[in-house]
């Protein structure tokens, strides 16, 4: 009987990483970071809780870094296996791994001067450009919707999760003794309805489901409140004479804003705005979403073709000179800027010039992690810290939730309603709250054994 072992996103969002036993076979689902809390963070320098060498491959979901973010150091130690993604995700993954190799080896060259006379020990960045080189070498790009003999006896299946480009449920079934068993693990589901991404379709039958529970305990507003919601947050802004700060991710999030801010450009008055994508990051995604644009809704990928996301008065700021220019202007802009969660990136830059201004409006518009930056904001925190130096929140935070590309609690349960038999299902990838909750609507709704496992746990289906 197979048997999925949990060594990460277990009562958090981060950290993606599952174990997947069959007979003498090992196959590892996502390889993620652990983000947010520094005490989480330290985690992605622990030793794996298996052998690297004896993984026979790996199959990513998505390429986010709390999915994708240790697949190098894996690497490093010792996997020589093929890491299985969707084509889309393979180009993504890539830019996403190189700029965290980036920043890990220029850390290690500020801790390393900072500690200087201390100790003899040189400090070692987590992984490095090499790393991620030797990574992508390893990675085998798929289709949707075809089944692959990955290995003897292992079938693999990717399909469509609407989450971000290229992002996959993903279906292994194993035979043993002539039985096949259906594992499916959903990654990050999105949003029906999204503007961007296409709807996910249910696949038709499972024994086991690895289902995320990030908005487990809550619902989004509607698509039409939430348009409305951003036009009103822009002309509050255009009226009080302020900047509007947007942190975001630079893979999902960013496109789909600028394909919004497009769409109603003459509609929320933003031909009087000076607007900056201010996230080298972003743009290079920017320029992958336009390439794959077959891999969008097709009403968004017809505006990609005709535009490749630009319009007037949008400026892609590459540059520290040109990104630093911005904070000069003291009203009248829009600023997206990574990261999402604020815990890095040029939007610190522009919280430390901007967050203390009562004029300033600033749009979250994704998920917080705990210990973030963000989630300080979020919770209406009087100040925040950056740099080891305390800022007072004066500007006006807005939580914009309906653009999220997570599903929410009806719609993770809208996903699993599609199955023709409820399959058991193992809640994963989301707070502890938010899950515990998601469980019990599940048990409500579906008479379903939902379950909530612990890091380390081992299920056989």
């Amino acid at each position: 009987m197979p048997e999925v072992q949990i060594h990460g996103a277990a009562g958090t969002v981060t950290g993606s990483c599952f174990l997947l036993h069959f007979e003498s076979r090992r196959i590892l689902l996502d390889c993620g970071m652990a983000q947010g809390h520094p005490d989480e963070e330290a985690r992605n320098r622990d030793a794996f809780p298996f052998d690297p060498g004896s993984i026979d491959a790996v199959v990513l979901s998505h390429a986010h870094l709390d999915h994708s973010g240790l697949l190098p150091r894996l690497v490093q130690q010792g996997f020589t296996g093929p890491i299985y993604t969707h084509r889309a995700s393979r180009d993504i993954v890539g830019i996403l791994l190189e700029d965290a190799a980036w920043l890990a080896e220029r850390e290690a060259e500020f801790l390393g001067r900072r500690d200087n006379g201390k100790n003899g020990d040189s400090v070692e960045p987590l992984f490095t450009m090499e790393d991620v080189r030797a990574c992508m070498a390893q990675i085998r790009p798929l289709d949707y919707d075809k089944v692959y003999d990955i290995l003897p006896n292992v079938r693999l299946r990717l399909q469509d999760a609407g989450h971000i480009l290229g992002s996959a449920v993903v279906s292994i079934d194993t035979r043993s003794g002539g039985a096949w068993r259906r594992l499916i693990h959903t990654g990050d589901l999105g949003q029906k309805g999204s503007p961007l991404m296409p709807d996910w379709k249910t696949p038709e039958a499972a024994d086991l489901v690895l289902m995320e529970s990030t908005y487990g305990d809550r619902c989004h507003r509607s698509r039409q409140e939430t348009d409305f919601e951003l036009k009103q947050i822009i002309q509050s802004a255009s009226e009080g004479r302020g900047n509007i700060l947007i942190p975001a991710f630079a893979v999902g999030r960013t496109q789909e804003l600028l394909y919004l801010f497009g769409k109603h450009y003459g509609d929320w008055g933003l031909d009087g705005w000076q607007i900056f994508l201010d996230a080298p990051l972003g743009i290079k995604a920017t320029e992958i979403h336009a390439r794959h644009d077959r891999f969008l809704r097709p009403e968004a990928a017809a505006w990609v073709r005709q535009t490749r996301f630009r319009f007037p008065n949008l400026r892609f700021t590459e540059s520290a000179e040109q990104s630093m220019a911005i904070n000069r202007i003291q009203s009248g802009a829009i600023i997206i800027a990574g990261s999402g969660m604020c815990t890095g990136g040029r939007i610190r830059h522009h919280l430390k010039h901007q967050v203390g201004r009562s004029g300033t409006q600033i749009i979250i518009a994704g998920f917080q992690a705990e210990g973030t930056t963000g989630r300080q904001l979020v919770d209406g925190a009087p100040s925040i810290r950056l740099w080891g130096e305390e800022y007072r929140v004066n500007a006006r935070i807005h939580t914009v939730g309906g653009i999220s590309a997570h599903a929410d609690r009806d719609g993770l349960c809208d996903w699993y309603r599609g199955f023709t038999l409820p399959p058991a299902v193992a809640l994963i990838h989301g707070e502890e709250k938010a899950r515990e909750a998601l469980a019990a609507t599940l048990r409500e709704r579906f008479s379903v054994d939902a379950a909530c496992p612990e890091r380390g746990d081992r299920l056989d289906y």
